[in-house]
């Protein structure tokens, strides 16, 4: 599959309920082969309405701390779980999860990134396994087939709790060193 039949693909789901509210498909945004790949939940109220994922306040301090630590734009691609806006921004349900599941594998074998960072308990659930709760395994290294996997708070966490910016800080800064021990 291409990135263009993906597109279209998700422009045109109804696999669940949340395609009969949400003003844009959220796809993702970023370099469509970099090294490093960030999911998070789902689009909020912002994404939901530019069709961009984290583009709200969460979105904007994710930026500050991805600039502020040197990554650059070409080594990441930014992408959610479920593609569409939960109403109310709620946590989405498994059925969301598993219609939209198919697209972001589409999306990882497109990018093929060697680093994927779960941004919350929704990606880290989602991706490493329902027994995997945030508190336990974000910051820790998990090989999967030569892809390493990670988790660290998602950004909204942090608006809400900022004693965990500095974890988060750290956790990333852990994604800068892992991204330049598998450059090398």
């Amino acid at each position: 599959m291409t990135w263009e039949e993906l597109s279209n693909i998700c422009n045109n789901c109804n696999r669940c309920a949340l395609s009969q509210t949400r003003q844009h498909v959220v796809l993702g945004k970023g370099d469509l082969s970099a090294p490093i790949l960030f999911v998070g939940e789902g689009p909020g109220a912002n994404e939901d309405e530019q069709g961009i994922p984290f583009v709200g306040q969460a979105g904007k301090l994710l930026d500050l701390a991805l600039e502020s630590l040197g990554f650059k734009p070409d080594e990441y691609y930014i992408a959610n779980v479920v593609k569409c806006r939960p109403p109310s921004n709620r946590v989405p349900h498994s059925d969301e999860i598993n219609a939209c599941l198919p697209y972001l594998r589409e999306q990882f074998k497109l990018i093929k990134p060697r680093i994927v960072v779960c941004l919350g308990s929704v990606a880290a659930t989602t991706l490493l396994g329902p027994e995997c709760k945030i508190t336990a395994v974000r910051g820790q290294w998990i090989d999967k087939k030569g892809t390493y996997f990670t988790a660290t708070y998602h950004p909204a966490a942090l608006l809400r709790d900022e004693s965990k910016k500095i974890v988060m800080w750290q956790d990333l800064k852990a994604v800068k060193r892992k991204l330049a021990e598998i450059s090398k």
